[in-house]
């Protein structure tokens, strides 16, 4: 299989980012609490806070970090998980795959 070339971020993505960093501000700003002060309890530098801040990505264990520095970690978690959505309360009952496969073309 060929390596997988770099594509551009797709807009939906670029969006998602720059509310996501505009939320963190707010909630940083809430707390009181410096880009430093932050970066201090996350663990993790300044620039670090700031890409996140300012919606240009980081690693997913640096926004938990931050998440996390800004009491606001159990929110994010809870935002993805699939039961709480009405597909995933559906097929709360249903066994899970353990892996999903591309499925074979007919021909």
């Amino acid at each position: 299989m060929a390596r997988a070339e770099k594509t551009r971020t797709p807009v939906a993505v670029t969006r998602a980012l720059a509310r996501l960093g505009a939320d963190i501000t707010t909630w940083r700003k809430l707390r009181h609490l410096t880009v430093e002060q932050v970066a201090d309890r996350a663990g993790v530098s300044r620039s670090t806070v700031l890409r996140v801040e300012n919606g240009q990505g980081a690693s997913m264990e640096n926004l938990l970090r931050v998440a996390r520095a800004l009491g606001v970690l159990d929110l994010l978690t809870k935002a993805i998980d699939p039961f709480s959505t009405d597909i995933g309360r559906l097929r709360a009952d249903e066994e899970l795959p353990t892996r999903v496969r591309r499925r074979k073309a007919t021909p």
